[in-house]
């Protein structure tokens, strides 16, 4: 047996799968049992607009095939949405059975949804479910709707733990409206909600957001929390050579998240102390080209990576260096990292982000300690 046959051989046998098609109705009931379970945090993270909600409910209507669900089956069970959460959210507040996830009980419903007009069903703007309300989808409509099918693909209870967080990365990656974060970040969620709202906490240190200077459209598709999450990951994962780095990513929010014994009131001196270190040697300027005579440009991943890896992993040596003499090395370090071969050779355009890695995060401790 090959090398490859062995590994997807072992692979294989980490998820145990079964699936079949349900009806809208079943769905719904199984949601109203709390058989199939939402994780509210998760919920919170995304949600369709008013418009795309309606085109949904209109393809239901119209009998137009819907991709998947995809659930996880509990060791006592029950369900956990794994993928298909916009979809499974827009039939149980359509129906007003949804409920509201800032409800920590989760007793309150979110009031249903009003769908408006479409192309093919202008008919629809302002139809709701309730029959007390006008104008409303007739008993027939609704009867269409509850018997609409849907597949429903299960991940077992057989399946290894991290199973379902793998599945649902795969599913959302590759020209899906959500950024890679976005989608590590539903997974931390989860996971573990507190280590995703810890990473959250972080983003906002104001140290952190002056030398990163962030985008709105960046921090819209949350590269802050990324780069949060990176600096995490050069300290306490290993960088494997050769490995995607989103897949590594992915894989170091996983085992930080799962990790019980990570100390995070440590991890988190570790941080601020490296940022405020940063701010104070260079402010705004940080992370940026050095021309020779200035700082300019935006910010680098490839700056970061070193400069703030250094620092974090010279934090005990910069603590003790007298007056401002740690903000003078960090300037200097900085500026001699644009005459660094090394960085020269793996931090230029086209040099993917696997070399960079593999290059950049050995030296980066060594260089900033000189």
């Amino acid at each position: 047996m090959s090398l490859l046959e062995k590994q997807l051989h072992n692979s294989r046998h980490k998820v145990v799968t079964d699936g079949y098609e349900m009806s809208i109705g079943e769905i719904v009931s199984l949601y109203k049992n709390r058989e199939l379970v939402i994780d509210p945090a998760f919920q919170r993270l995304f949600r369709w607009d008013e418009g795309r909600k309606t085109s949904f409910l209109e393809s239901l209507l119209l009998g137009i095939p819907i991709p998947p669900l995809f659930v996880f089956q509990r060791d006592d069970g029950i369900w956990e949405l794994i993928d298909g959460l916009q979809r499974t959210s827009t039939i149980l507040e359509f129906v007003g059975e949804l409920r509201d996830p800032r409800d920590p009980d989760g007793n309150n419903l979110l009031p249903p949804s009003v769908l408006l007009a479409t192309k093919l069903l202008p008919a629809l703007d302002g139809v709701t479910w309730r029959a007390t309300s006008e104008p409303c989808l007739t008993p027939a409509q609704k009867l269409d709707l509850r018997r609409a099918r849907l597949r429903v693909e299960i991940l077992k209870r057989e399946s290894e733990s991290t199973a379902k967080f793998e599945l649902f990365q795969r599913l959302n990656t590759g020209g899906a409206p959500l950024s890679e974060q976005e989608v590590r970040n539903c997974t931390m969620v989860m996971i573990r909600p507190a280590f995703y709202q810890w990473l959250q906490k972080l983003s906002g240190h104001s140290s952190f957001v002056e030398t990163t200077s962030m985008t709105e459209t960046a921090i819209s598709k949350r590269a802050d929390l990324e780069l949060v999450l990176r600096f995490f990951a050069f300290l306490e994962v290993p960088y494997q050579k050769g490995l995607d780095v989103h897949e590594y990513l992915d894989n170091a929010a996983i085992s930080m998240a799962m990790d019980d014994n990570l100390d995070q009131d440590a991890q988190e001196q570790v941080f601020c102390s490296t940022f405020d270190l940063v701010h104070s040697a260079l402010g705004e300027q940080s992370f940026r080209r050095w021309d020779g005579s200035r700082f300019s440009g935006k910010f680098l991943q490839s700056v970061y990576e070193v400069v703030a890896t250094g620092v974090a992993k010279n934090l005990e040596r910069f603590r003790f260096l007298e007056d401002d003499k740690a903000s003078r090395v960090i300037e200097h370090r900085s500026k001699a990292l644009w005459s660094n071969e090394v960085f020269k050779r793996y931090s230029g355009a086209g040099v993917r982000g696997t070399d960079r890695l593999a290059n950049l995060l050995p030296m980066a401790e060594e260089f900033m300690a000189q």
